[in-house]
């Protein structure tokens, strides 16, 4: 086996070491905590929809979505195409204090796709004062936008 072709197989672990998860000194650490920091601003988008939530505004609520005709939303039988027509049913559907409820999210889990893309999975539930608990599971995706992370598709499911 001539040195070259040892030094090139050599340097393809390194690297495989790094891609796959490495968890030690240099590079591989800089992009853990560039992945950590790209997580931390999809959360922040989370926190901020909920508090928006709570406070009964659903308009700052969908600040977290693209302002784009592309976005999707899906939930049960219902497919819903664009931020206007998504704002519009939020509204229609929450039209009140009492049926928003309050809002939280728990079980987050982050999965990025690309550098410009991520998948968020967890659980909603909206706790009325009238004792009702709506819930249910989402999968969004979030794409990076010039205005930070945006949800382009959002699929809710209510148990």
């Amino acid at each position: 086996m001539s040195r070259k072709y040892v030094f090139t197989l050599a340097s393809l672990l390194v690297v495989a070491a790094i891609v796959y998860g490495y968890r030690g000194r240099g590079l591989a650490s800089g992009l853990d905590k560039k992945a950590d920091r790209e997580m931390a601003a999809v959360r922040a988008v989370l926190e901020a929809q909920q508090a928006a939530w709570n406070r009964g505004d659903i308009d700052a609520f969908m600040e977290g979505y693209a302002k784009e005709e592309t976005i999707t939303f899906l939930s049960g039988d219902s497919f819903t195409r664009g931020w206007q027509t998504v704002l519009e049913r939020y509204r229609k559907n929450y039209d009140s204090r009492a049926k928003m409820g309050t809002l939280a999210f728990s079980d987050l889990e982050f999965k990025p796709l690309s550098p410009f893309y991520t998948m968020v999975t967890g659980r909603f539930q909206l706790t009325r004062e009238n004792g009702e608990t709506p819930h249910g599971r989402f999968t969004l995706v979030f794409r990076r936008t010039t205005g930070g992370w945006r949800i382009v598709h959002d699929h809710t499911s209510t148990a």
